[in-house]
C-alpha cells in the first residue's frame, strides 16, 4: 500500500522526529532504513513509512502509517526494539508523536 494522507484513510500516523549532529545524520538514516526494512515493515498493521532529512542536516523525520495504534504497540514490544532504540539513542534524540490526519490540501 502506498502512503495515503487524507482524513478518509482512517489510519494512525506515527511521526518520529530525531535531532542529530550533521556528522551522524547518514549513519542515523541508514539505521532507520535498516530497521524499517528488516522488521518494522513486517509488523502486522504496518502500512508505509516515509523518511525525511532536514536540509540543515540536524533532523530526520519518519512519517509512518499504521492501520491502528495497536500495530504501533506491537512494534514497540518486539524483541528487536530495545537494542534498536539503544543504537538510535547513541547518536540522536527522539520525539514520537501519534496522530490522526485532520486535514489535507492538494493543489
Amino acid at each position: 500500500m502506498t502512503p495515503n494522507i487524507n482524513t478518509d484513510a482512517k489510519l494512525t500516523t506515527l511521526i518520529n522526529v530525531f535531532s542529530v549532529a550533521p556528522a551522524d545524520r547518514d549513519r542515523l538514516v541508514a539505521l532507520l532504513k535498516e530497521g524499517t526494512e528488516a522488521w518494522i515493515s513486517k509488523v502486522p498493521g504496518f502500512v508505509s513509512s516515509s523518511l525525511h532529512v532536514s536540509r540543515d542536516g540536524q533532523r530526520v523525520v519518519i512519517y509512518g502509517q499504521w492501520r491502528s495504534a495497536d500495530g504501533i504497540a506491537v512494534m514497540r514490544q518486539r524483541p528487536e526494539m530495545p537494542a534498536y532504540f539503544e543504537r538510535i539513542k547513541a547518536i540522536a534524540q527522539m520525539e514520537a508523536i501519534t496522530c490522526d490526519v485532520a486535514s489535507t490540501v492538494v493543489a
